[in-house]
């Protein structure tokens, strides 16, 4: 099983290397500037988007590609066209407030970009601790035409240990910081055969059934952000601006780092619990009707769904879970938040509030969020909870809670947010 992680690193001769630096984090914005122009010409005049393909073979006899080296310059190129496929996928969904990529220029001056170098662009020498950075034809000089970067990874980290598909030069925090994308064969194995299920939403992001306990993890935090970011980004004149662009970039980040460590939490409970195999709800036509057109769930539904970050949840969970072994599989979420995991029953008006579902049939009153989470676990492992001899169904009922505490920057369960010790 091949397994993909991505180190970062300092550079630790930063201020001999910073210059030639910023000269290909200013070539690579000066690509992607020329190629977005290309794109923007091709869909005011066809109505259609190029591809990376087209866009490489367009471009790759322009002066500003061979600034880097190929492979540099074809996955700028790359990352446009993906920028371009995204927002269009966004448009086509009926989000009428995003907008296309656009370029990169502060004022009169250009961002220094992020550069990538795939396996003929770097080499390695993993005993001194340092890179070459290969340049393109027009940035060589005299006795320059590499970069030499020495860098310092965490201590817990040996990159002899990983096979370095790719190396990326990014700037930081008015730094140049190196990361490593790495892939090694892992065969772990898994923790147990258990079985869990997970319910995605929007009040509660994850609700997670274990077949006789469950955790809520409430999406609140998520709520926040977008509300606050929303307000702040309304405040900018100019939708380009500076401000505009470091609300949205810190929007992302702490959205990235929540869902990074949720997914991390979970599957740390999954291995606690040996279980083997985790069912997720597909939620993959959402957004779509029985026609395959958008589907339309009003002004604050169709908001709700622009920032429900599923895909990039669902990613994250099985890249976790695969380095412990544990297999996450998705299932179709029919039915599942209209039948009552207990006996069995399907009945739509069953669910009599957002949170609250009850059984006409069997009596039984238990959150909706868990009910259907424990549905999705059982299309997997069908185990009705009545015929297990087990009556107890507190759990169904009143699932733990686990809140993200902002000042430690983790998960933890409800009591023990924001009581703890100095």
């Amino acid at each position: 099983m091949r397994t993909v992680r991505t180190f970062e690193a300092t550079i630790t001769n930063q201020k001999q290397m910073s210059d030639d630096l910023d000269q290909l984090g200013w070539a690579a914005s000066k690509l992607w500037n020329v190629g977005r122009y290309y794109a923007q010409e091709r869909w005011d005049t066809t109505g259609e988007i190029p591809d990376d393909g087209e866009l490489k073979s367009e471009l790759k006899s322009h002066e500003r590609y061979t600034d880097l080296h190929s492979q540099s310059s074809q996955r700028v190129l790359e990352e446009l066209a993906e920028a371009f496929t995204g927002w269009f996928g966004k448009r086509r969904n009926g989000d009428s407030r995003c907008r296309p990529p656009g370029f990169r220029k502060n004022g009169d001056s250009h961002p220094r970009s992020t550069v990538s170098f795939k396996a003929a662009g770097f080499k390695h020498d993993a005993q001194y601790q340092r890179v070459r950075l290969s340049k393109g034809r027009n940035l060589k000089e005299h006795r320059s035409d590499f970069i030499l970067c020495e860098y310092q990874t965490r201590p817990d980290v040996d990159l002899t240990e990983w096979d370095i598909q790719q190396v990326r030069a990014v700037y930081k925090r008015d730094e140049w910081r190196l990361q490593f994308v790495c892939r090694t064969t892992i065969d772990p194995e898994p923790p147990g055969d258990e079985t869990a299920g997970i319910d995605l939403g929007i009040c509660n992001f994850v609700a997670l059934s274990f077949g006789g306990e469950s955790i809520l993890f409430p999406g609140n935090v998520l709520k926040e952000d977008e509300y606050y970011f929303g307000k702040e980004k309304a405040k900018c004149d100019d939708s380009r601006s500076r401000k505009r662009i470091r609300i949205d970039r810190k929007r992302t980040d702490r959205r990235s780092h929540f869902l990074h460590i949720l997914t991390k939490h979970i599957v740390s409970e999954c291995v606690e619990r040996r279980v083997g195999t985790i069912v997720v709800g597909d939620l993959g036509g959402i957004r779509d009707d029985k026609n395959g057109d958008s589907r339309n769930w009003g002004t604050h539904g169709n908001l709700d769904l622009h920032g429900w970050a599923f895909d990039r949840f669902t990613t994250l969970l099985d890249y976790k879970a695969e380095a412990e072994g544990i297999e996450v599989e998705l299932v179709s979420e029919r039915n599942t938040s209209k039948s009552c995991s207990v006996c069995g029953t399907v009945d739509g008006d069953q669910r009599v509030e957002r949170g609250l579902y009850v059984c006409d049939e069997c009596d039984m009153a238990m959150n909706a969020d868990v009910n259907g989470a424990e549905n999705i676990r059982q299309k997997v492992t069908p185990s009705l909870v009545c015929d297990g001899g087990d009556r107890s169904t507190g759990w169904l009922a009143q699932p733990a809670v686990h809140l993200f505490d902002r000042s430690e920057g983790c998960f933890a369960p409800r009591e023990q947010v924001g009581n703890r010790e100095p």
